[in-house]
């Protein structure tokens, strides 16, 4: 049974953590291979698996010492239907895998929830196409049909929530939050950004959340923004908007460069961790209800200690100026 699917305990409030650069972490620092960096095969491998468990256990420390919740991600970002087929993987054994990633997860809850409380699992999904190229962009309904057979499997499971991570246009999402919405399951959906604050199609991130919203009666539980340094988006936070209130989650970066760099990229760009921490932790403290902090491409344990540790000392600060 689903813990937290009819009451997602972040929409409340207080403080959650989340993983990292899941991908990056175990390519560049485990020396696992990932065909068209998906984490998924991982899950065949007990070593792989092993090497998750600790990562995971990482972030299960930073919330534990923060008093947070934890969001727990499996490796399921490119597990939809054209990537498990060009992974390799039948229709049956795909299937079986994304399933196998909510147990994994499952797993992990239960070893730490005795010291983090609440743990809530999340499904991830990905985009159709790249995540950092819109290209072909699909309808609502096809971006629906396309993504419903991943969000309908998670529905089946111990899944609390879905998240999509890295979507670069708004018909893609509204195609989820409306998949999401059929199937019964809470979905929260996190656009990325270019180093101008924007959508990869130009669109600016206030009106793409305002349209998801009207097409689809404001489906998605709240927004995020992922797989963007906090420097590209800070200045579009800082403008404003109603659209606002509905943004809940930031997980950035670790590096400056834009998409096009990271992509001709050959080694792992982790940036500063201690000054991604700050600017993190800067954007909660103007925005508080903003709650929901990790990272994504090159972060690890290491930046989002410095995330939590810089809430902390605000908090702190705060406190004894009150």
């Amino acid at each position: 049974m689903p813990r937290y699917r009819h009451r997602l305990p972040q929409l409340e409030g207080a403080l959650f953590i989340t993983d990292g650069g899941l991908e990056t972490t175990m390519l560049f620092h485990e020396g696992f291979e990932l065909p068209y960096l998906s984490a998924l095969p991982l899950l065949r491998d007990e070593r792989a698996r092993a090497a998750m468990r600790r990562y995971f256990a990482r972030f299960a420390d930073i919330a534990a010492k923060a008093g947070a919740g934890l969001i727990v991600d499996g490796p399921t970002w490119r597990a939809s239907p054209d990537w498990g087929a060009k992974l390799g993987y039948a229709p049956a054994e795909l299937d079986a895998a994304n399933r196998a990633s909510i147990e994994f997860q499952r797993a992990i809850r239960d070893e730490h929830e005795a010291r983090v409380s609440p743990i809530v699992l999340s499904g991830a999904v990905g985009p159709r196409g790249d995540g950092y190229k819109p290209g072909e962009i699909m309808s609502p309904a096809e971006a629906e049909r396309y993504h419903a057979v991943q969000i309908g499997l998670f529905a089946e499971t111990e899944a609390d929530m879905v998240t999509a991570y890295t979507i670069t246009n708004a018909p893609e999402a509204i195609g989820i939050a409306r998949a999401a919405k059929a199937a019964g399951i809470p979905a929260v959906v996190s656009f990325t950004l270019e180093t101008d604050g924007r959508l990869p199609t130009g669109q600016a991130l206030g009106d793409a959340i305002q349209e998801v919203d009207a097409a689809t009666g404001e489906a998605p539980a709240y927004y995020m923004i992922n797989c963007a340094h906090p420097s590209h988006f800070a200045d579009t936070l800082a403008a404003g908007g109603a659209w606002l209130g509905r943004l809940r989650g930031l997980r950035g970066n670790a590096s400056r460069k834009s998409h096009a760099e990271l992509d001709e990229s050959t080694t792992l760009d982790i940036g500063n961790p201690a000054a991604f921490g700050a600017e993190t932790a800067a954007l909660h403290r103007r925005l508080g209800h903003i709650n929901v902090l990790g990272g994504c491409c090159g972060t690890d344990h290491r930046h989002i200690g410095h995330v939590a540790d810089a809430v902390r000392q605000a908090a702190s600060q705060a406190a004894v100026s009150a």
